[in-house]
């Protein structure tokens, strides 16, 4: 009798009983593994399916293509084909074993004929369970039922052996703390220790999507603190071992590196605002300077935003990540710079600056705050309570989202009798500024400084502008 938890794979709507008849009918063996196998027994939610089989891959796409509503084959020259049936995602990959060579980004694929041997190459004991679907029973060569138990991750073979054929599994070591909760296993520590500098052969994009999955876990700071204290983070993300330094050697305040795995926790497990977070205080070990008030960083948010956009350029971040994430470390320590009070135009020009930033910038800005000083903490929290109170309060009085001149650029190009330039971005800042600085004012204020601007620029007179009956 199968565990409650399992009683899904005897579903005849669900893909592993749908596929166990077709591939086993064709005389293939089929087994549920991987990530399928391992939640299911942690009675975690199962929506997506992997499969390892004895066919070759053009094999399995023949056998999946009648089943499914489209199959994927770019996947084959590494064994493995996908399709999707009814909303579910299934890969199906010829049992194999892979092995990165000595400054190899890829693995060299070979196959293998039984199911021990395929599960001998994956990552750990907890991911190395397969399940039989004819059986309905599980195999379980190296100890996974127990590791799952147990909540520790050890590799199925020699941590060093495993970890050389494919040094990515380094990081995902950490990356599976951060999700699971489990604790790595001492000995697979203890080689991560050892090869650390073994993952500089494996792709940034590769690097990037495990450090990803890593940082929308519920709580990833302990397992980012191991990815540090190995020497694993020297080899992706250097600057990050560089904030483990006291901010005051004198009166010893905490360390940056900690107060950065703290921020990282309390913050929602937003990838953007993950990586703001991680990379928030990046700029602090260029900018540290010791004066007569102690320890300052001053500008460390521009040196911030610069180090961070360059770092997540190098993990090949999409663009627009990049963008949002290096704005909110340049973004992070604007309220706490305007203490006296929020005046109406520096909550346009923060709401402005923000954009669509703005709910994330005020989480992170509430969240940096770590200090076990109440009365200090309290008196931020309240600073921020302040501004969004006076964001609030000016949203119902203007379009504060939507700051922008009464005027375009076609209408001044059109007044001015000018062409398309830099001297039309140049009369729309300043009519921007006089906006966020004054609030709302009329189009024919705005004409009139741009007749202002223009005269003084040496152009003709444009007159008087153009009334609200000929607009």
């Amino acid at each position: 009798m199968i565990p409650t938890r399992l009683e899904f794979l005897t579903s005849a709507e669900l893909p592993p009983k749908q596929l166990s008849a077709i591939f086993t009918g064709a005389g293939q063996q089929l087994y549920l593994v991987g990530g399928s196998v391992r939640d299911a027994f942690l009675d975690r939610p199962v929506e997506d399916f992997d499969f390892a089989t004895s066919a070759r891959p053009e094999q399995a796409a023949e056998l999946l293509k009648p089943w499914a509503d489209v199959v994927y084959e770019v996947g084959a020259a590494y064994g493995t084909v996908a399709a999707q049936k009814d909303g579910h995602t299934v890969e199906v990959t010829t049992f194999r074993k892979d092995v990165y060579r000595e400054d190899s980004r890829k693995p060299t694929v070979t196959y293998s004929n039984d199911i021990e041997t395929d599960l001998s190459r994956r990552d750990f004991t907890v991911n190395a369970i397969a399940f039989s679907l004819e059986e309905m029973t599980p195999v379980d060569p190296y100890g996974g039922l127990a590791d799952l138990a147990s909540k520790k991750l050890r590799t199925p073979l020699d941590p060093e052996i495993s970890f050389a054929d494919d040094p990515l599994r380094m990081l995902r070591l950490f990356r599976f703390q951060a999700m699971l909760g489990f604790t790595p296993d001492d000995d697979a520590v203890a080689a991560v220790r050892h090869m650390a500098s073994r993952l500089e052969i494996i792709s940034a994009e590769r690097i990037r999507d495990e450090l990803s999955k890593l940082l929308v876990a519920e709580t990833p700071g302990e397992a980012l603190h191991k990815i540090v204290e190995t020497g694993l983070a020297n080899h992706f993300m250097p600057e990050l071992p560089l904030l483990a330094m006291e901010q005051d050697p004198l009166h010893r305040h905490k360390d940056v590196l900690a107060h950065t795995f703290a921020v990282v926790d309390k913050t929602s497990p937003d990838l953007v605002l993950r990586l703001a977070a991680l990379l928030h205080d990046i700029g602090k070990p260029d900018t540290r300077d010791f004066g007569p008030r102690g320890v300052t960083f001053h500008h460390h948010e521009v040196v911030g935003a610069r180090i961070a956009r360059k770092r997540m350029r190098a993990l090949r971040y999409p663009k627009e990540i990049v963008e949002d994430v290096g704005q909110l470390v340049f973004l992070h320590l604007r309220p706490h710079t305007l203490k006296l009070g929020w005046t109406d135009s520096a909550v346009r020009r923060y709401v402005r600056d923000a954009g669509p930033l703005l709910e994330r910038l005020n989480e992170l800005v509430r969240c940096d705050v770590t200090t076990a000083n109440k009365r200090r903490e309290r008196t931020i929290q309240n600073r921020i309570d302040e501004l969004e109170r006076r964001i609030e309060i000016l949203s119902e009085q203007e379009e504060l989202a939507k700051l922008r001149a009464p005027i375009d650029g076609n209408e001044v190009m059109s007044y001015l009798r000018l062409d398309p330039g830099p001297r039309v971005g140049e009369i729309m800042g300043i009519l921007l500024e006089k906006r966020i600085d004054e609030g709302p004012y009329s189009k024919a204020d705005a004409y009139q400084v741009a007749r202002e601007w223009g005269l003084a620029a040496g152009l003709p007179d444009p007159g008087e502008p153009p009334s609200v009956e000929e607009e």
